[in-house]
């Protein structure tokens, strides 16, 4: 995971969405539409970010095709310290 985190977090230029991702379904689930209006991004940028966060682990989405809400996985939330590492390293 801490590989992908680096990755996802700092070499490429949606880190910075990714990271307000992470922290606001922190709070709590949301679903994509949720997420774009709370975070102030469209539609489809969000969508793109989740894929790409559903792909290497770090979220998930409940079975629900419409509105579905997406929450950390459990191998994020135990590599949660490398995620504030990360953050502190880059001042992201």
């Amino acid at each position: 995971m801490e590989k992908a985190l680096w990755y996802l977090l700092t070499a490429t230029r949606g880190g910075k969405n990714r990271v307000r991702i992470i922290r606001a379904l922190s709070e709590k689930p949301m679903n994509a539409n949720q997420l774009a209006d709370e975070l102030e991004l469209g539609y489809k940028t969000v969508r793109h970010h989740l894929g790409m966060l559903e792909d290497h682990g770090v979220v998930e989405s409940g079975e629900n095709k419409y509105a579905k809400l997406y929450f950390l996985t459990d191998r994020f939330e135990s590599s949660r310290e490398t995620f504030e590492t990360i953050l502190e390293k880059t001042n992201l």
